[in-house]
């Protein structure tokens, strides 16, 4: 609220600037010595400026400052510690590669918003991310992944590994697959009792996994859930590690400068794709 009272003063200003353009572009206009408009108009062009500049402080200061209290709100968990926020870093690009979840070599490698912490004894990190590659077909960039991307690190190694790919990505998830195929992995889908959790996902693992222990059916109720109401993830695990990756297709928790951000809702979307996330990791957590 009191950022929306910021927002409020930004839009009168906003509206006093655009009256002084008028003026100035009508004396602009009257004048016919071009050099005396000319002069006139200089201090005008750095009274937008500093306009403009107040504009992108709002909106750069308005995420950090609503996300550190969601985060405080996270935190009080009984299982969470203290949770760091950084809104100019990213995952790591090696961590990101090293998941395969993703088989690519990004043209474009963007990101924001990183989140670290700890579930249990479970360190975990995570970021918003925009990856893109060259097209193999067409003189263009395709995109490989847009949302959120998380990899936590237990403290003791799970026994075997799997992947889970939703079956409606996998002709942009091929290489994914493949490489889990040439590293030993295995269909395991045979394994799993949950017919709609199987119509949606395919699963695979190495020959001494117990998918059971790693997918509960607690974890493959929530996915589900989530991917009716929000939006499909990935996810591999594989001794100490485990990558989530989040498709999101919109900008979280952006500002809005023509109308107010008390919205409930507008926060709620950003607490659901980080819960979404740490949910998983939080399940994992408790299953061993």
């Amino acid at each position: 609220m009191r950022l929306d009272k910021q927002r409020l003063r930004m839009l009168r200003l906003i509206s006093f600037s655009a009256m002084l353009m008028l003026g100035v572009g009508g004396l602009v206009f009257a004048l016919s010595e071009f050099l005396f408009a000319a002069l006139a108009s200089l201090p005008f062009m750095g009274y937008i400026a500093v306009v403009v500049g107040r504009i992108r402080r709002f909106t750069d200061d308005f995420k950090p400052k609503v996300v550190r209290l969601v985060l405080d709100f996270i935190d009080d968990g009984p299982l969470f510690g203290d949770l760091k926020y950084d809104a100019k870093r990213k995952m790591p690009i090696e961590k990101f590669m090293r998941s395969q979840l993703f088989v690519t070599r990004p043209a474009v490698y963007e990101g924001e918003d990183f989140i670290e912490g700890r579930i249990g004894d479970v360190e975990f990190e995570m970021s918003e991310l925009k990856v893109e590659e060259y097209s193999r077909v067409r003189q263009r960039l395709d995109s490989v992944f847009r949302g959120v991307f998380l990899r936590a690190k237990f403290k003791y190694p799970l026994k075997g590994s799997v992947l889970v790919v939703p079956r409606a990505r996998l002709p942009y998830l091929s290489e994914t697959v493949k490489m889990a195929v040439r590293n030993g992995g295995q269909p395991l889908d045979g394994f799993i009792k949950n017919q709609k959790f199987k119509e949606k996902y395919v699963i695979y693992g190495a020959r001494n996994t117990k998918v059971t222990d790693l997918l509960t059916e607690e974890l493959m109720s929530f996915i589900l859930g989530y991917r009716k109401g929000k939006g499909e993830l990935c996810m591999s695990i594989s001794a100490e590690n485990c990558y989530v990756a989040i498709w999101t297709d919109h900008d979280i928790l952006e500002p809005k400068i023509l109308q107010s951000n008390v919205s409930f809702e507008l926060v709620r979307e950003f607490f659901d794709d980080i819960y979404a996330a740490l949910y998983v990791v939080t399940a994992l957590d408790r299953a061993h």
